[in-house]
């Protein structure tokens, strides 16, 4: 007969993600500004129109769109980038997000590593603290697009 002493004690349970709802997703993007380190993207609201741009260097490109999310957990970009030289196609980029206790993990589809995306609560290494109320950059995305646009 074994003791209780021997029994092995059951290994930790790693807690189940659920997958957000489109509106939970929606309420995280609309009408937000997603800072880059040389450029940003806004997401807005009614048709949710996606502008970005870009300022790396020696170049500069802007992309115009929309933005979507989905009942599983996915935002998507679908934009089409363009700069001086190039004349991009509409493309589409998917982050999925799922909810793990308190945190909210992203990835880049299709096979990105999951990280935080934003924990309750905040955390400084959080990808959300680069997100800020508004179109904050739309000053900079014209400056960027009409560089671009621009004949010379």
């Amino acid at each position: 007969m074994a003791h209780a002493t021997d029994e092995k004690k059951p290994e930790p349970v790693e807690a189940a993600a659920t997958v957000p709802t489109a509106f939970e997703l929606q309420l995280l993007y609309t009408d937000r500004t997603w800072l880059w380190k040389d450029g940003a993207a806004y997401f807005g609201k009614a048709g949710r129109p996606l502008r970005a741009w870009t300022s790396g260097q020696g170049s500069a490109s802007v992309a115009e769109g929309r933005w979507l999310v989905t009942k599983d957990g996915q935002m998507c970009m679908e934009v089409a980038w363009r700069s001086k030289s190039y004349k991009g196609k509409l493309q589409r980029t998917c982050y999925s997000h799922r909810i793990k206790g308190e945190t909210i993990e992203q990835r880049k589809d299709p096979d990105g590593e999951w990280y935080s995306f934003k924990r309750t609560p905040e955390d400084p290494s959080d990808e959300y603290r680069k997100f800020v109320a508004g179109d904050t950059k739309s000053a900079q995305f014209e400056e960027t697009r009409k560089l671009i646009d621009s004949k010379n």
